[in-house]
């Protein structure tokens, strides 16, 4: 954090050397018009990635786990590799934000079936998981600061028009992140 922000104020310094406005405050005049545009959103990610560490904590990656294993066939890795793609989709469109639904989907099928059970790696089996949650940040309303927040600051007259354009990307990109888990992490 501390590099960020040094870099943050080098990059404000340098862009009003370089560019030389009649105001020399304009970075942080234009900031704060930004942060006052996005509002509340500007909060949301680290809210919603909280959210998934309390549900994880509450147990409910056990839960979902426990009802997909007893829904799932035994022994198949083409449903296993389905569930946790779709699920992890799902709880991102519910939850709003991938970072939030990766624990519970990794407590309920990620690790115990994946890797434990399958022997899948886990490095291909969880950042492929995470492409997968990306495509339903892509689809939901719940990830407000990228898909509402744009809208606005764009002045749409359509503030979900963001996710109308995206979906037609994010539903073939998870089942290609569905195949590529399959073939590459087994």
């Amino acid at each position: 954090l501390v590099a960020l922000a040094i870099g943050a104020i080098v990059a404000a310094v340098l862009a009003v050397v370089l560019l030389k406005p009649k105001n020399k405050l304009n970075p942080i005049i234009e900031s704060r018009r930004i942060l006052e545009s996005i509002g509340w959103a500007a909060l949301l990610p680290q809210m919603l990635s909280t959210l998934g560490i309390l549900f994880t904590k509450a147990g409910v990656g056990t839960a979902v786990g426990t009802l997909t294993t007893a829904v799932m066939p035994k022994g198949s890795l083409i449903a296993g590799v389905i569930v946790y793609c779709l699920g992890m989709f799902i709880f991102t469109i519910l939850m709003g934000n991938g970072f939030a639904a990766f624990p519970i989907m990794t407590a309920a099928i990620g690790w115990p079936v994946l890797v434990q059970q399958f022997h899948g790696n886990p490095a291909i089996v969880f950042a492929i998981g995470m492409l997968a949650g990306f495509c339903g940040t892509l689809c939901t309303p719940m990830a407000a600061n990228f898909n509402l927040v744009p809208s606005a600051l764009l002045e749409m007259k359509n503030k979900y028009g963001v996710i109308t354009a995206q979906v037609g990307t994010a539903i073939p990109l998870l089942v290609v992140n569905t195949a590529l888990m399959y073939f590459l992490a087994f």
